[in-house]
C-alpha cells in the first residue's frame, strides 16, 4: 500500500506518523504541493495525508496551485477515499467539503495545551488530558453535516470527520518533539511576529513531548484500523 505525505515545507512532515504507517503495511512518498498529483494518484493511492505549512487556504492568487490541491482533495473526498489533513491540510479538507477558513480573533494559537475531546471521537480519545502542540492563525468552519470531533476555547473546529476514510486535525498530533529547532527555524518570522516566548516553548516541549509521543501514534494506529473494517 502507498501513501503519499503532500507536504508544503520540509520540516513539517509526518513526524510519529511515520513509524505507525510503516508497522501497518505503507510505503511512504513525499511530495511537494506545488507539483500537483495526477487524478489517478488523487483516486487510486491507498492513503493520502496532506500536512501542514505557513501559507493559507485562501493564498490562491499566490500560490496558484492550490487550487489543484482543494480540487484533488474535493475528489478523493467524493471517492470516500482515506484522507488524512493536519494543520493546513485539515483546512484545505474543510474548504474542500463546502467550508471555510477564517483568521483566528484572538490571534495566533502556538504552544501546547489540551483540547476538548468530543465524546463520539473515536480515534482522537486518545489525546483526553494530553497536551498537544498548537501552531495555527485560522478557525475552521466546517458544514453542520461534518462531525466536529475536539476544540479549545478560542477554536472550535480542532478536529472533524468524514465517516472512517476521512479525519482533518488542526493542531499537530504528529509533531516529533526533535524537530522543535527546525519548527523554530523555519517560523522563526512567524514566531517573532507572534511575540512567542521561545524559551516556554522549548520547556513545554521538553514537557509535554514524551507525552503526544505515546498519544498521536496510538490515535494513528487506532485511525488505520479503522479503515481496514
Amino acid at each position: 500500500m502507498n501513501c503519499i505525505a503532500l507536504y508544503h515545507v520540509g520540516f513539517e512532515d509526518l513526524g510519529e506518523f511515520a513509524g505507525p504507517l510503516q508497522a501497518a503495511g505503507y510505503s511512504i512518498t513525499y511530495q511537494h504541493a506545488g507539483t500537483p498529483l495526477s487524478e489517478t494518484q488523487w483516486r487510486e493511492t491507498a492513503l493520502i495525508v496532506v500536512l501542514g505549512g505557513p501559507i493559507g487556504v485562501n493564498d490562491t492568487a499566490l500560490y496558484p496551485w492550490l487550487v489543484d490541491e482543494i480540487a484533488g482533495i474535493q475528489l478523493r473526498l467524493q471517492l470516500q477515499r482515506p484522507l488524512l489533513g493536519i494543520c493546513l491540510g485539515a483546512q484545505l479538507m474543510a474548504v474542500a467539503l463546502g467550508g471555510e477558513v477564517r483568521g483566528r480573533k484572538a490571534g495566533k494559537e502556538i504552544g501546547w495545551s489540551p483540547v476538548e475531546v468530543a465524546a463520539d471521537a473515536g480515534p482522537l480519545a486518545h489525546l483526553r488530558g494530553v497536551p498537544v502542540l498548537h501552531w495555527h492563525g485560522d478557525n475552521i468552519h466546517v458544514p453542520a453535516e461534518v462531525a466536529v470531533t475536539a476544540s479549545t476555547p478560542g477554536t472550535p473546529c480542532q478536529a472533524f470527520q468524514v465517516g472512517r476514510h476521512a479525519l482533518g486535525i488542526q493542531f499537530h498530533v504528529e509533531f516529533e518533539p526533535a524537530a522543535l529547532e527546525h519548527w523554530m527555524t523555519g517560523h522563526a518570522v512567524e514566531l517573532s511576529h507572534a511575540g512567542v516566548d521561545l524559551a516556554r516553548l522549548r520547556a513545554d516541549t521538553q514537557r509535554y513531548g514524551a507525552g503526544l509521543t505515546q498519544a498521536g501514534p496510538a490515535l494513528m494506529r487506532e485511525w488505520l484500523a479503522g479503515l481496514e473494517r
